[in-house]
């Protein structure tokens, strides 16, 4: 029978082969994953339709294929009893109870193609069985060999010579050139359509965030208990602010299409994660009517999955404000840059203490940069600079985000 590429969404075109998890003849189960197919947004898996094995692969990794497109033949049944016979066949998500190896045949040769040592490999397969992929990924952690400098044999000068300089080996600069992800050049062209079909600017506030702190620190247990272990995050706290925000300035919460201005009547904040692969951007359904730790689960599971690879394309579809945290890697302060359709995104950034002057004295407060970054084509300084003051005053009082005020 035939593998198909999975159909894709009317948005995405074409898909990418990004890796065959299993080999010509290697027995394979119903739901086995056997190839995943990178598009713009996603990574989608191609499992084995029924128990057997693959014949023949048509798309090599690399290839692209458009929806539907065959890139595999494969046979109902049992395996062949060679391929079944064969140690170079065995899954690597048999249990080690089974096959009495730690690591997977196809890993054992990767590895060893790679010169690199399988006992420094974690496995993530089944009862810590190291796979094909875990070799891959620490094979792209390696730092790169740097050749080794060759050696001069100098023959022992005559008496009557000149004596003979001994020259250093010279050495080569090691580079690496490697196609960009499907996901990477997506990204890269929409901020590239971002910063030349919007008119961008960004206007930056700063927050005090001790009573979010305080709040936190004198909740955090009580939450938890109360939410089945969740965690209260930041970034609940800012999700509500934000939603609250936009409903005093629908503009923000807008986008434009042609000559038309889209209001919209429901809040989809995006919140930026970032993966190996890319920034993505999933989606909070309808912010406005979550709980706080209703927040935080849905964030949690987003964030886990994006590092992963198991978002969906509706889970990353839509949105009508965004918000990225740059703040865990570090940042101090940064211009996010918008993400098309929606007119406006908010940057956080690291937590910092600074002296600040209140009631007169200079105190050392835990202090965060916001950054608004707006289409001045529709919002004007004025509404956004409000806007960004609206979510700082609900920070430093957290009561106005239940008050709404």
């Amino acid at each position: 029978m035939e593998i198909k590429a999975p159909t894709f969404p009317e948005s995405i075109t074409e898909g990418t082969v990004a890796q065959w998890h299993v080999e010509v003849g290697q027995p394979v189960k119903l739901d086995d994953l056997l190839a995943d197919i990178e598009t713009d947004k996603v990574v989608i898996e191609v499992v084995a339709p029924h128990d057997g094995q693959l014949t023949q692969i048509l798309k090599q990794e690399g290839d692209d294929v458009v929806s539907e497109e065959v890139i595999a033949h494969f046979e109902e049944g049992q395996a062949s009893d060679a391929s079944a016979g064969s140690g170079a066949d065995i899954p690597d998500d048999l249990p080690l109870e089974e096959t009495g190896e730690s690591a997977s045949p196809a890993a054992r040769k990767l590895a060893l193609e790679s010169g690199l040592d399988i006992d420094t490999v974690s496995g993530t397969g089944r009862d810590g069985r190291i796979t094909k992929e875990d070799v891959a990924r620490a094979i792209a952690k390696m730092p790169p060999v740097e050749p080794s400098e060759p050696e001069l044999v100098v023959p022992t000068p005559e008496p009557e010579l000149e004596p003979v300089l001994q020259l250093d080996g010279l050495g080569e600069r090691v580079e690496r050139r490697v196609p960009m992800t499907r996901l990477r050049a997506s990204i890269a062209r929409r901020l590239v359509e971002a910063q030349h079909n919007a008119a961008m600017l960004t206007t930056f506030n700063e927050v005090d965030m001790s009573a979010v702190m305080a709040l936190r620190s004198q909740h955090q247990e009580e939450f938890q208990a109360a939410h089945n272990g969740t965690r209260l995050g930041f970034m609940s706290f800012f999700v509500r602010s934000t939603v609250e925000a936009l409903k005093r300035f629908p503009e923000v919460n807008a986008s434009i299409d042609g000559n038309d201005i889209v209001y919209h009547g429901y809040y989809d904040i995006g919140v930026a994660v970032s993966t190996d692969r890319g920034l993505v951007v999933p989606v909070v359904r309808e912010a406005d009517a979550l709980s706080l730790a209703q927040i935080e689960d849905q964030i949690n599971d987003y964030g886990s999955r994006a590092r992963s690879g198991k978002l969906t394309l509706e889970e990353m579809s839509g949105g009508t404000f965004t918000i990225s945290n740059g703040g865990i890697f570090g940042s101090l302060m940064s211009t996010p840059i918008l993400n098309p359709p929606q007119t406006g995104v908010l940057g956080m950034h690291k937590i910092q203490d600074r002296p600040v002057v209140v009631g007169g004295e200079v105190v050392a407060r835990p202090m965060m940069y916001l950054a608004l970054s707006y289409d001045h084509r529709l919002i004007d300084g004025r509404e956004a600079v409000q806007f960004l003051v609206a979510i700082k005053g609900m920070i430093e009082d957290p009561a106005r985000i239940l008050l709404e005020l």
